[in-house]
């Protein structure tokens, strides 16, 4: 019998893990983490973040230049982080970069009273995109806007915009939740009661609409919102499993700010050792051939107590 969530009773998440796979994590020293790397798996470490933002920015461009008339290339890429945008498009314009045969598409988007949220919502991913970036970007530069693909309820043109455009990139940072995109956990329910979805019938699923676990909304709040959790939606729509093993690369990055020490311990360790669950989404990037997480040593932090 799996445990119960010591955090959210009615859905999967991490705590209803085995404790030894928890424990094993926690115990986890900077050291350790750097010697997690194995094929197909790559640990690296920045000092500032100055050096951290720009190389995941620099990840951006360098997918997009791969990119020609016979051979469109895009980069999917999340909102969190975002300090990396603004430098985007800063060395797009310096360099002078062109990018119209690249492609770009959202990982998700909010849902409200059963609607995708316009660029008018103000915790809106469009919006943020098109705001830290894409606008930002020199007008005979920047791709054309059939070249922008953002998730919404009707989720077949996103789903074909994937058809004949390699992903050469798909980036992002890693939730509370241990999610990317908005893959979370599954609710405690109907088939599901008494144990999470199989890793081979989660990574089936394609672009669709989701609930939200309770952390997501929780961390959301804290770090777009104040912490104001009631403007925050239950529902939204996130890119799948199905177009993220589309991508040639999965790039995972932790400033330290998203999740916690030990959160981002627990899916490196789950993903070296090629432990997936999906009460941990991330950890099913174990099967992935290609994946990446990049440190900002300073936000790795301890799993030590320390009162306050």
């Amino acid at each position: 019998m799996r445990n119960i969530s010591k955090v959210a009773p009615d859905w999967w998440d991490y705590t209803t893990l085995d404790r030894e796979i928890l424990d094993d994590a926690a115990r986890l020293t900077v050291r350790d983490l750097e010697q997690l790397s194995r094929p197909g798996f790559t640990v690296s470490f920045y000092e500032t973040p100055q050096e951290f933002y720009c190389a995941e920015a620099l990840e951006y461009v360098a997918a997009w230049q791969q990119a020609t008339a016979d051979n469109p290339v895009g980069v999917c890429g999340p909102v969190g982080p975002t300090e990396q945008l603004p430098l985007v498009a800063e060395i797009v314009n310096a360099l002078g970069v062109k990018l119209h045969d690249a492609h770009f598409w959202g990982m998700d988007e909010w849902v409200v009273d059963g609607k995708d949220v316009d660029e008018t919502f103000a915790l809106g991913f469009k919006k943020a995109d098109m705001d830290l970036c894409f606008k930002r970007i020199n007008r005979d530069l920047v791709m054309p806007v059939d070249n922008l693909h953002f998730p919404a309820l009707d989720v077949a043109p996103y789903e074909a915009s994937w058809e004949g455009v390699r992903c050469a990139l798909m980036q992002g940072g890693q939730g509370e939740v241990k999610h990317w995109a908005f893959n979370d956990p599954f609710k405690r329910e109907g088939a599901y009661k008494d144990a999470p979805p199989t890793p081979e019938a989660y990574r089936q699923l394609g672009t669709r609409e989701v609930d939200l676990h309770p952390i997501t909304l929780i961390q959301n709040a804290r770090t777009s919102g104040g912490g104001v959790v009631q403007n925050v939606p239950d529902n939204a729509i996130t890119v799948g499993p199905k177009q993220t093993w589309m991508a040639d690369k999965i790039s995972i990055w932790h400033p330290g700010h998203h999740d916690n020490p030990f959160g981002m311990r627990l899916t490196a360790l789950m993903i070296s050792k090629g432990i997936a669950d999906t009460a941990v989404p991330m950890s099913l990037l174990a099967d992935h051939p290609n994946v990446h997480f990049s440190y900002l040593r300073p936000g790795v932090g301890e799993c030590e107590v320390e009162m306050h």
